[in-house]
């Protein structure tokens, strides 16, 4: 087994430590959402704590880790009667993100079900991690259907395997504990709701700090078991901690007074549901148990609020998280009661920590390896996006250059969908074959079975039911029988901006539109699950400012700093694009891509010579070429219109729409005539 990096020898990140001993003395808090740049040690902390966690009493043999006090009446390995226990290590369950539905909840033996009438059940990760964490990292790339296992076995504290009329329901209550890097996608609301708390950590830009960390780790890695053993007493003195904070815990007293600043809070933000106010009480509650406490004080709903709201108050996936804390102490203020006396802090590890009331995490100043510094860099807030690059300041680049406007109000889209049907990634806009949705078919499986059509199965065996001497009412059914279901589903597509950013789209009120409807697209991918890129052309080149992704509030940030100036190099803001799409087929060819071209359908000008019409006519038809489906937006205004986008979206083999049909219609809703357009070629 290999030596895990000591939870106490992580340097800084306080309220991330926080955080998760606090879940560590009270489970029912609901877990942790560490939300951070690559490489700030988010992983190892998580995985740091499960070293810390007492240990379990679990029925002996029980694969399910049932509770020899109260063992589960329904447990596939029960009934347990008076079956003798015994204790093991917490245990600490990763969820890779590429895991299968198996994997997760588990496979039933569907050859012996139809034979034998048996449930033959391996139990998968949710039964692992009953009684213990389970970690995902890098939360945010997991597939929906693995998603909605989690959601439920969340929400009703079990997981049910439904197989054709086969069912298994085993408990799983764990502790979920999530990373993720915002600049590759958000979480879906509904399971961002099932953390209790959230944390945003980001690398120090203190050099001594940054000395320590880089200084503890390569004595980590040099020798981990000598390493580890220096901080041993801090690991046992604050396993002895939790243990103390986790039997107090049941005589905390949460007064009215405390419960009216909690339900106050949570209404001044305006977060939805109730499941706020009752995260915050059960967090106020560990604050306290932490601190040696038997009541809950206002800092106590005050660190509460900051870990458990931020999350909670998104309204939409270009909205950072974060908390006006100004806010926060006027309304604890105003809902102030009679304080209770605060009991003498209790002697140990962690005394003195930031976090009110004595509840924070142990400090890092008295380890075994001395005195690691303090940081001296002030709060900032988090960002939800990279800060967007400078534009290109090439020849005639910055030449009449105008700064960026506010985008305009986004508004709802009706539904974008690549014609045909896909194999790609699940998501929810394109018809595709995918290995959930209603049923269209069966096949002979390839590889393991993991869709059972049993209709197809029972046709299949039924013929050699004689020549297999079958004598009881069971099917003989053999492994080339089993049929596997085909299934059409929605797809994620990857929707790339192409956006004219020359001089003569600086109008602000036409630009401001433009912003505002690409934003409302970008919001309609983020729901959808789609990758989404952004290319910008102007004066005399064209650049990729995102790079295809799932983060679609990086792709807002980078399209609200765009300015505006310069040519219109449009032939090499379609090649640009045509690169871009040539890469991703590379790298994901059943991800199917939509061209959405934001242009007057002027060009002006480039890098490449001859006339600038002509290169992007040419450049247009690559893309028709390709099967790419195509959208143009036509933003030329005046009394007098040349229809150049017209032409462009003729040459793309797509659509085309004026600025001012935008709301009418919405861009999204132009796909069904590109749909129609296609079918006609194709026809033709």
């Amino acid at each position: 087994m290999s030596t895990r990096y000591p939870f106490t020898a992580v340097v800084g990140m306080d309220d991330l430590r926080l955080a998760l001993l606090l879940n560590a003395v009270s489970p029912a808090v609901g877990g942790v959402l560490v939300r951070g740049e690559k490489g700030t040690a988010k992983s190892t902390a998580v995985r740091a704590l499960a070293e810390l966690l007492p240990s379990v009493a679990v029925v002996a043999g029980c694969r399910f880790s049932c509770d020899p006090a109260s063992p589960d009446p329904g447990c596939p390995d029960g009934p347990h009667g008076d079956a003798p226990g015994t204790a093991r290590p917490a245990r600490m369950v990763e969820l890779p993100v590429g895991a299968s539905e198996d994997r997760l909840v588990g496979a039933l033996d569907i050859e012996k079900a139809l034979a034998e009438g048996v449930k033959a059940f391996e139990p998968g990760l949710l039964a692992a991690a009953h009684r213990g964490i389970l970690y995902v990292d890098e939360v945010n790339l997991l597939s929906d259907h693995l998603i909605d296992h989690l959601l439920d076995a969340a929400a009703m504290g079990a997981s049910h395997v439904e197989r054709e009329g086969v069912s298994v329901r085993h408990a799983a209550r764990f502790l979920l504990v999530g990373t993720m890097n915002p600049e590759e996608g958000e979480l879906r609301p509904q399971l961002l709701d099932r953390f209790g708390l959230t944390v945003e950590v980001a690398a120090s830009r203190d050099p001594e700090q940054r000395v320590e960390v880089v200084r503890r780790r390569l004595a980590f890695e040099d020798d981990p078991a000598a390493f580890a053993a220096r901080w041993a007493g801090e690991e046992a003195a604050l396993r002895e901690r939790i243990v103390a904070a986790r039997a107090l815990l049941p005589q905390v007293t949460l007064g009215d007074a405390v419960l009216l600043q909690i339900a106050a809070t949570c209404a001044a933000f305006e977060v939805d549901g109730m499941r706020a106010d009752i995260v915050m009480a059960r967090t106020a509650t560990a604050l306290a148990a932490w601190a040696g406490r038997t009541e809950v004080t206002s800092e106590d709903v005050r660190q509460a609020a900051l870990l458990a709201l931020p999350h909670r108050r998104r309204r939409s996936p270009f909205d950072a998280p974060g908390l006006d804390e100004d806010k926060l102490d006027e309304t604890l203020e105003q809902f102030k009661g009679d304080e209770p006396d605060e009991d003498p802090e209790p002697d140990g590890p962690g005394d003195g920590g930031p976090g009110g009331g004595g509840g924070g995490v142990p400090p890092q100043g008295e380890g075994p390896d001395g005195p690691a510094p303090e940081s001296a860099e002030p709060a900032e807030a988090p960002e939800s996006a990279p800060a967007p690059q400078e534009a290109p300041q090439g020849s005639g680049a910055g030449a009449g250059e105008r700064a960026a406007v506010k985008a305009g109000e986004p508004f709802r889209t009706k539904v974008l969908s690549v014609p045909g049907l896909g194999e790609g990634a699940a998501g929810r806009r394109s018809r595709a074959r995918t290995e959930h949705g209603r049923t269209t078919g069966s096949t002979r499986p390839r590889g393991a079975l993991t869709k059972l059509h049993l209709a197809a199965t029972v046709q299949a065996a039924a013929p050699h039911q004689r020549a297999r001497g079958r004598s009881g009412p069971g099917l003989v059914v053999r492994g080339d029988d089993l049929r596997q279901a085909t299934r059409e589903g929605r797809e994620g597509n990857l929707v790339l901006f192409a956006v004219d950013a020359s001089g003569s789209m600086a109008a602000r009120q036409r630009m401001s539109a433009v912003k505002g409807a690409v934003l409302s697209l970008l919001l309609d991918a983020y729901q959808r699950r789609d990758k989404v890129g952004l290319v910008t052309f102007r004066g005399r080149d064209a650049e990729v400012a995102l790079p295809p992704t799932s983060s679609v509030d990086a792709a807002a940030a980078r399209l609200g700093k765009l300015p505006t100036g310069g040519r219109t190099p449009l032939s090499a803001g379609l090649l640009k694009a045509h690169d871009v799409l040539r890469v991703e087929r590379l790298r994901d060819p059943s991800r199917r891509p939509l061209l959405v071209v934001v242009t007057d359908g002027r060009a002006t000008g480039g890098r490449a010579a001859g006339d600038p019409v002509a290169l992007a006519a040419r450049a247009a038809r690559l893309h028709a070429a390709d099967g790419t489906a195509s959208v143009v937006v036509d933003c030329e205004t005046g009394p007098v219109r040349l229809g150049l986008a017209g032409n462009l979206a003729r040459e793309l083999g797509g659509t085309a729409v004026t600025l001012d049909e935008l709301r009418a219609e919405s861009i999204a809703g132009l796909v069904r005539d590109v749909q129609a357009d296609n079918a006609t070629r194709r026809a033709a």
